[in-house]
C-alpha cells in the first residue's frame, strides 16, 4: 500500500541537487558513494540541524578564513612595497589608512580639505570602520586592527550576499555555494569594500525577487552610493518592463532608488562640493586603469611605437562599445522566443560594464560571481572561469610589483605574459556571457528552466506573457517549452 506522506511534508519543496543535476559535480561525488538517489526528497525531508542555509554559511566562514590566509604574510610583515604584490597580498585599506588620513582622523567628505576617490557612502564605511580602530596615528598595529576590522565586517557581508543568493534562487538554494567558496572572492574579497555594493545588490534583489520594490529601489540606490555598478540592474529591468509591458515595477523601484542615492549623496554636495565631485572628476580624468583592455593596448603600443591612448579618447571609446554592447543585449532581450531571467540580462550588462570599462580592478571580479550563480549555475564554466581570474589575479601582482618598486628581476613578468593574462581574463568573461545568451536565445539550455521554474528572481515579471517582442512572426514560445528535456538532465 502506497505510503502517506505527512501534511507539514507537503508545504515543503523538493529542492534540485547538484550532485544529480550538474554532470561535473556528479562525477566528483564518486569518491563518497555518488549522486544522492533518486528516491531521496531533499527539501521535503528535513535534513536535521545541517540545513542547506546553515552549511552555506558554515563554507562561507571557512572560505573567509581562507581569505585572511591570503593576506597573512602582509599581516604579520605589514603591507610594504614591493613584498605585498610579490606575496599577493596587497589591499587598499591599509594605503587609505596611511595616505588618506584615516589613522589620523581625516572622516572622508566630512573633513575640511578631505579629498577621497571613491562614492560618498563607500568613504563613509571607511571612516566608520576607522572610528572602530583604537589609538591614534598610522601605526602598524593601527593599521592591522582597520584591515581585520573591516575583512570581518566584509565576511559578514559575505554571509549575508550567499543567503541571499540561496533564497532568490528557490528551489536551487545549493547554487549559493559556488558564492560561498569562490575563489574570486577569497582571493580579492578583502582588497577594498565592493562587497558591500556586493551584498546590498543581492539584498535588493532579493527583495525585488519577493515584489518588495521600495526595499528593493533603496538597497540597489545604497549599492549604488557605495560602487555605482549596482544601477546597471536597471537596464536588465527596463529591458523586462518592455517585454512584458510591466511598467510600474521600474518607475517604482527607479524612484526608490533614486531617493535613497540622493538622500546619502545630496547633504554631502551641499556640505563639501568639492570633495563630493573629485570622484566623479577622478573617474573622468585618470589614464587607463590596470588590467583594462586600453591598459593592455597601450603596453603593446609602447613596446611597438604605436601611437597611445589617452584619457579623452579612451572615454569617448569605453562609453561608445559599453553603449553597442547594450544595444545588443537589448535586441537579444526582445527577440529571444522567451522572456529572459532578470539575472541573465543583469549578468551580460555588467559583464560587459567590466569588459569595456577604462578600469578593471582584480576585486572587479566578485561584481560577477553571485550574478553567474543565478544566471548560469553550471560548476564546469564557473570553475574554469575562476581559475583563469585566479592566473589574472597572480599576474597582476607580480607586474604591479615591477612597475611601482622596482622589484627584483626573478619576481616578475615581463609586459606580453601580463597583456596574455588579462586577454584570458576578457576571454573567460566573454565566453560566459556567450553561454548566457545562448541560454536565453534557446530556453531549452537554461538549466534553471529545465526544473519547472520560470524566473525565480523575476518578481513582477515572473510567470507574464509577453507583450512586445520584436518577431512576431514567429510564435512566442510559451512558459515551459523545454519540460521535454529535462529528463536527460535530471
Amino acid at each position: 500500500m502506497q505510503e502517506t506522506m505527512p501534511q507539514a511534508h507537503r508545504k515543503r519543496t523538493r529542492l534540485v541537487i547538484p550532485s544529480r543535476s550538474d554532470l561535473l559535480l556528479r562525477n566528483f561525488t564518486e569518491l563518497i558513494g555518488g549522486p544522492m538517489g533518486r528516491r531521496a526528497a531533499p527539501g521535503i525531508v528535513s535534513p536535521g540541524i545541517f540545513t542547506v542555509e546553515r552549511v552555506l554559511v558554515i563554507l562561507t566562514v571557512l572560505a573567509a578564513l581562507a581569505s585572511i590566509m591570503v593576506k597573512n604574510y602582509c599581516r604579520a610583515n605589514g603591507w610594504e612595497s614591493p613584498g605585498q604584490f610579490y606575496s599577493t597580498c596587497y589591499s587598499d585599506f591599509p594605503e587609505l589608512f596611511r595616505n588618506r588620513g584615516l589613522g589620523d582622523g581625516t572622516f572622508p567628505f566630512f573633513s575640511e580639505g578631505s579629498f577621497f576617490e571613491y562614492p560618498v557612502l563607500m568613504g563613509i564605511i571607511a571612516g566608520l570602520t576607522a572610528l572602530l580602530v583604537p589609538g591614534q596615528g598610522a601605526t602598524d598595529e593601527r593599521i592591522l586592527g582597520y584591515f581585520d576590522v573591516n575583512a570581518t565586517l566584509i565576511a559578514a557581508v559575505w554571509i549575508v550576499t550567499v543567503l541571499a543568493t540561496a533564497r532568490m534562487s528557490r528551489r536551487r538554494p545549493w547554487d549559493a555555494a559556488m558564492v560561498a567558496v569562490a575563489p574570486g572572492i577569497v582571493l580579492a574579497g578583502v582588497i577594498n569594500w565592493d562587497m558591500w555594493a556586493v551584498g546590498l545588490l543581492a539584498v535588493g534583489m532579493y527583495f525585488f525577487s519577493r515584489e518588495r520594490l521600495v526595499l528593493a529601489g533603496i538597497l540597489i540606490g545604497l549599492g549604488t552610493a557605495t560602487k555605482l555598478y549596482p544601477v546597471l540592474v536597471f537596464g536588465a529591468i527596463l529591458l523586462l518592463a518592455l517585454r512584458t509591458g510591466k511598467i510600474r515595477p521600474l518607475l517604482v523601484t527607479a524612484a526608490a532608488a533614486a531617493a535613497a542615492w540622493l538622500a546619502v549623496n545630496l547633504p554631502i554636495a551641499a556640505m563639501n562640493p568639492s570633495g563630493w565631485k573629485y570622484f566623479y572628476q577622478f573617474t573622468e580624468d585618470r589614464p587607463a586603469g590596470y588590467s583594462s583592455p586600453w591598459f593592455a593596448y597601450n603596453l603593446v603600443a609602447g613596446r611597438l611605437e604605436w601611437l597611445p591612448l589617452g584619457p579623452e579618447v579612451i572615454n569617448t571609446l569605453a562609453l561608445n562599445l559599453f553603449l553597442i554592447s547594450c544595444v545588443l543585449i537589448a535586441v537579444l532581450a526582445l527577440t529571444a522566443p522567451r522572456r529572459p531571467r532578470l539575472a541573465q540580462l543583469a549578468f551580460l550588462i555588467v559583464a560587459a560594464f567590466i569588459l569595456t570599462n577604462k578600469v578593471y580592478s582584480p576585486q572587479f571580479v566578485i561584481w560577477l560571481i553571485p550574478l553567474l550563480a543565478l544566471a548560469r549555475p553550471r560548476w564546469r564554466d564557473f570553475v574554469i572561469w575562476q581559475g583563469i581570474e585566479g592566473l589574472h589575479w597572480a599576474a597582476v601582482w607580480m607586474f604591479l610589483g615591477q612597475v611601482t618598486s622596482g622589484g627584483p628581476t626573478q619576481h616578475n613578468i615581463d609586459m606580453p605574459y601580463y597583456v596574455l593574462a588579462v586577454g584570458l581574463h576578457m576571454i573567460a568573461t566573454g565566453y560566459l556571457m556567450v553561454r548566457v545568451a545562448w541560454d536565453i536565445w534557446d530556453p531549452g539550455y537554461d538549466v534553471i528552466r529545465r526544473h519547472a521554474m520560470d524566473d525565480p528572481q523575476g518578481g513582477p515579471f515572473e510567470g507574464a506573457p509577453d507583450w512586445l517582442r520584436l518577431n512576431p512572426a514567429e510564435p512566442a514560445a510559451s512558459v515551459l517549452p523545454w519540460r521535454r528535456r529535462a529528463a536527460s538532465d535530471a
